[in-house]
């Protein structure tokens, strides 16, 4: 499979340093703790020698539709997603009141809610050319968003059986045994914890003997949207703007974007961790500390929508704390 991305050139260290060398000379700069650490982040994927507030961020929402919720692996009702797309769309759901709390546009993106996939432990999720369709699509949009002039994307995901997919792909990826990757999901009961844990231990088993080839793996495991996340992270980084993200389906895409398109890891922050024990092993893969620790499992980017506010506060902080000596967030 032919997917490839521009080179990825990393977010300035210099700024980086400069901004923790200038906090570290007052008892106040010192005291901000990682709240000046994120300040640094943002100022370096900014380029800027003291970071601002995001100005335009976008929230991009994703729906998918999984072979393998047919068996059972979920809580959740099996039109589920179509609920949740629909409220959304009306104007309603935590998502939308997540993203106008911090001040987020939101997009839909329902191309993949009626588009069949394969059950993973049993077929191939999609064909190679559906998992490179699916990735410039993603690709497309974090362009046509950069090109209105967004600043920051967060990408969320909609979807039942979206646990047990990223699960099995990071599984996969990482060599990790199953049970150690598996969680609760969307809130299942024992019986089903064991349907779960079979079909991603078949998921994983199908995919063995080519377990290093990244692209092969996702069209095998994943689905067109989570290729479309993929697609949307490595694209952000080729475009030098970041992305605040949340969730295990939106982590292991992140994990996946890093496989393909390294140095993709330089561009992202992780808003919240949730209760998933893949997602916490994906970020220590990725070496990111989230910003909050908020057991959600909500999804929908509602995890990453709730840290925006704090990253933005950082920026504010950090400018107060330098008093007037600071530079106006001007670009380096």
């Amino acid at each position: 499979m032919a997917v490839a991305f521009d080179p990825i050139e990393h977010p300035s260290e210099t700024l980086r340093r400069e901004l923790s060398r200038e906090l570290q000379r007052s008892p106040e700069g010192r005291g901000l703790g990682r709240v000046g650490t994120i300040a640094e982040w943002t100022a370096s994927v900014q380029n800027r020698t003291c970071p601002v507030a995001f100005r335009q961020p976008q929230c991009v929402l994703v729906a998918g539709n999984h072979g393998v919720a047919a068996r059972g692996i979920s809580a959740q009702p099996h039109d589920a997603a179509w609920t949740t797309v629909k409220q959304i769309a009306a104007g309603g759901g935590v998502a939308r009141v997540a993203a106008e709390a911090a001040g987020a546009s939101i997009i839909q993106i329902n191309d993949y809610l009626t588009l069949p996939t394969g059950a993973i432990d049993r077929q191939a999720a999609m064909t190679p050319e559906a998992f490179e369709q699916a990735v410039a699509h993603g690709a497309r949009v974090v362009d046509q968003g950069v090109d209105s002039g967004v600043d920051l994307f967060i990408p969320g995901d909609i979807g039942v059986g979206n646990s047990t997919v990223a699960a099995a792909v990071y599984g996969a990826l990482s060599r990790t045994e199953p049970v150690k990757v598996i969680g609760r999901g969307s809130g299942i009961d024992d019986n089903v914890w064991k349907v779960k844990v079979a079909a991603i231990r078949d998921a994983m088993f199908r995919v063995r003997t080519f377990s290093d080839d990244v692209p092969r793996v996702l069209a095998e495991l994943s689905g067109p949207d989570f290729a479309f996340l993929v697609g949307m992270f490595a694209q952000a980084a080729v475009r030098r703007t970041p992305v605040l993200f949340d969730g295990l389906y939106a982590t292991v895409a992140a994990y996946a974007a890093e496989r393909l398109a390294p140095g993709t890891k330089q561009w992202i922050m992780a808003g919240q961790l949730s209760p998933e024990p893949a997602q916490m092993l994906a970020l220590q893969a990725l070496d990111i500390i989230p910003v909050l620790a908020l057991d959600l499992s909500l999804n929908q980017g509602v995890g990453a929508l709730a840290a925006l506010p704090q990253i933005n506060l950082a920026s504010e902080l950090v400018t107060t704390v330098l008093g007037p000596e600071a530079p106006e967030g001007a670009p380096a």
